[in-house]
């Protein structure tokens, strides 16, 4: 985009240039080029150099004092801008008043594009930097929100361990903040919940086809949509037939301050077969809308849709600079054509045109256009001569209006209009050609104006929208380590704090000296939810598992195959590991559980399996298996979960090496 803009500048440049050298003055040639630089480099001594080429063409050589519009807008770039009003005002002395009146124009059409490609150099070296600032300071603003409640309270249960007194309402009072919380990271986006949907799609054999157009976060929408999503493609995995060919489409997109949600697939079902709950009364008071039906094409689709609230915007001042240049060279080109005219009777056709070309901004219209071709051509009869430099009115906004195959035709009809009318009134040869390419560079000028100021207002889209997935990237790693770290911990942190109020005051001490154990460990896992890297080890983990589980009352079978793993891979697995003791211990009444590892061709294996699998099947799109399966996709890992004669499996897989080592100590 930003060479984009620089060739943009340069055409408009080359376009003011070739105005003089027609009129015979070839060193406007060494003009242009120094401008350019000047563009592209700043150079101090580029201005005199600039300067002594300029006024040389104006004095030896008899040029328009216009020529003088170069020097003047690149000193209006520096801090001696002052001296471009003694440019003008040398201009003045020079030249007759219409070509003072270029040399202005110039002047304010060589600041205002080359402020515009400083802008677009702003904004695009400012994105990235705002990403990282966002999501530093979503960090910070988590890591505040989790110490005041969750440090405070791991601080309680671990003072209640060294007096013992089992804390088991703060225990449990913070497993549910820690999961509360975990979800409300979670609900600010609503693509986390796609990846889970599809996940959970494949696996049941569906063809998924995902087409997501919506800008995150969602804010409180996104939790709504996320339980939308959740249950349709529940129904669907639920009612989809084994080795059936279902299709199933997930569609986002942004309408107005609204965000729709379309789940479709082409399963036979009807319409009163999706159970949806009460979400349509949940949406309906949200203020939006869930509607289920048969589309046209006979698929069934669950379609919602949610207010969006969004930050109000900020003040875009690329465009007002635009618009406020544009407006200037507009009526400089209006004052110019009415001196032309030698009358003030066009003035109100120009006046039109001016208020239409600035309002039209954003966008052209096509109705609009065509009265500008109207008011372009019609009064040419009228006026005559005065009437020839307004096509370049018409021709900047059809380049902006339609794609370039299109664009360049019509311009060239315009341009062709305005020659073939000079040779109509009679006027000479070398006069006709420079209405012709006047016309080419006031087109330009409009153009370039306005589509550098849409180059900016893009990329500054595109900064804002890079920081706002920042900020959701931050909260839902957050979310996941909440769920997959603290929110095992504390789960274990609560089972040993009931036991220890059952037991004799011996026993008791021992799991009390867990309770603190483990509340250490709690606050490690905190410090990491707040955005400190941390690592885990698979051995340690595993032993930890066995312990939990054998205070549960759960017989382990442990069997680890693997040797050293990349630090990431480690981690990754200690946190799937984790998980999977959480559901064995709350999901099901298991009395045996076999934990082993397992590594072959450079993947690792990890398996866990149990003998409490429940006769109904899990929560489909939980958030536990949607986490575990977004970190395994970031290793190129999978995860495959199965049920079978009781038994329940989760598996995980992934690279051993693809990461140093965890406890490696790189050299340097």
């Amino acid at each position: 985009m930003h060479k984009q803009a620089k060739l943009i500048v340069a055409v408009v440049f080359a376009g003011f240039a070739s105005v003089y050298v027609v009129a015979g003055a070839p060193t406007a040639v060494a003009v242009f080029a120094v401008q350019v630089l000047f563009t592209l480099r700043r150079s101090w001594w580029l201005l005199p150099v600039q300067a002594v080429l300029a006024y040389g063409s104006v004095l030896l050589f008899g040029s328009s004092v216009g020529i003088l519009g170069f020097v003047g807008g690149s000193l209006l770039l520096t801090r001696l801008w002052p001296l471009a009003l003694a440019v003008a005002g040398s201009a003045a002395l020079l030249g007759p008043p219409d070509p003072v009146i270029s040399m202005v124009l110039i002047s304010l059409v060589v600041y205002g594009l080359t402020r515009m490609i400083d802008r677009i150099d702003e904004v695009n070296a400012a994105r990235l930097s705002l990403a990282v600032t966002a999501a530093a300071e979503e960090r910070l603003r988590i890591a505040a929100e989790l110490s005041a409640g969750l440090g405070r309270a791991l601080s309680a249960i671990a003072e209640g361990a060294r007096t013992g007194t089992p804390d088991v309402e703060t225990a449990r009072r913070s497993l549910a903040e820690a999961r509360s919380a975990a979800a409300s990271y979670r609900a600010m986006s609503l693509t986390p919940e796609i990846t889970t949907a599809k996940a959970m799609l494949t696996a049941a054999g569906v063809t998924v086809d995902v087409r997501v157009s919506h800008a995150e976060p969602l804010g409180p929408a996104g939790a709504l949509l996320a339980a939308v999503l959740r249950e349709a493609v529940t129904d669907i995995v639920r009612r989809s037939a084994a080795g059936s060919r279902t299709v199933c489409r997930i569609e986002t997109y942004t309408e107005g301050a609204a965000v729709w949600l379309r789940v479709s697939d082409d399963g036979a079902r009807t319409a009163g077969d999706a159970d949806l709950g009460d979400l349509p009364e949940q949406v309906e008071a949200a203020g939006g809308t869930l509607t289920v039906g048969l589309t046209g094409d006979a698929r069934m689709s669950v379609e919602a849709r949610l207010p969006v609230t969004r930050p109000a915007g900020r003040p875009e001042r690329d465009s007002a600079l635009a618009i406020a240049l544009l407006a200037a060279v507009l009526v400089g080109f209006s004052v110019k054509a009415l001196l032309a005219a030698g009358s003030l009777w066009p003035a109100p056709l120009l006046a039109v045109i001016v208020v239409m070309q600035v309002r039209s901004v954003e966008g052209r219209h096509h109705v609009a256009l065509s009265i500008m071709g109207v008011l372009t051509f019609a009064p040419l009869p009228l006026f005559g001569q005065a009437w020839l430099g307004v096509a370049g009115f018409l021709a900047g906004p059809v380049l902006l209006a339609f794609p370039w195959a299109v664009a360049l035709p019509l311009v060239a009809a315009v341009v062709a209009v305005v020659a073939v009318s000079g040779v109509l009134l009679a006027l000479p040869v070398a006069l006709t050609v420079n209405y012709a390419i006047s016309t080419v560079v006031t087109g330009l000028v409009v153009y370039g104006l306005l589509r550098l100021a849409r180059m900016a207002g893009e990329l500054r889209e595109s900064r804002d929208g890079l920081a706002r997935a920042a900020v959701v990237e931050e909260r839902l790693r957050a979310a996941r380590d909440l769920h997959d770290l603290l929110g095992h911990t504390l789960a274990a942190i609560l089972l040993k704090c009931e036991l220890a109020r059952r037991l004799d005051a011996d026993r008791a001490r021992k799991e009390l000296q867990d309770v603190l154990t483990m509340t250490e460990r709690a606050m490690e896992d905190l410090r990491t939810v707040s955005g400190r890297d941390g690592e885990l080890s698979l051995g340690a983990e595993a032993e930890s598992a066995r312990a939990l589980l054998s205070t549960a009352g759960v017989e382990v079978e442990l069997d680890l195959g693997h040797d050293a793993l990349g630090r990431d891979v480690e981690t990754t697995l200690g946190i799937v590991l984790r998980e999977a003791v959480t559901n064995v211990l709350r999901h099901s009444s298991a009395r045996r559980c076999v934990i082993t590892t397992s590594v072959r061709d450079g993947t690792v294996r990890l398996s866990v399996r149990n003998d409490g699998a429940r006769a109904t099947k899990g929560r489909h799109g939980s958030a536990g298996i949607g986490n575990l399966t977004t970190r395994l996709a970031a290793l190129d890992g999978r995860l495959d979960v199965t049920h079978e004669d009781g038994w329940f499996e989760l598996t995980a897989e992934a690279p051993t090496l693809t990461w140093a080592p965890a406890g490696q100590v790189q050299a340097g």
